[in-house]
């Protein structure tokens, strides 16, 4: 998905480590230079909005 609003390769680690964090998921990829990253989860523990939650929590826009 794409993220808005990040400005260094420190957001992007943040935003990794916080989403590793969420229960189900189990794969994450941030990329700065590309405004976007990818999870695989599992969609029984957890979900696509709940992960956009803890982007936009951090200040940034996910999409």
């Amino acid at each position: 998905m794409d993220i808005e609003g990040m400005h260094c390769g420190a957001c992007a680690t943040g935003i990794q480590m916080v989403t590793e964090g969420v229960d189900g998921v189990s794969k994450v990829f941030v990329s700065y230079d590309a405004k976007n990253g990818d999870w695989e989860y599992d969609d029984a523990k957890t979900s696509k909005e709940k992960i956009v939650k803890e982007i936009e929590a951090l200040g940034y826009k996910a999409k």
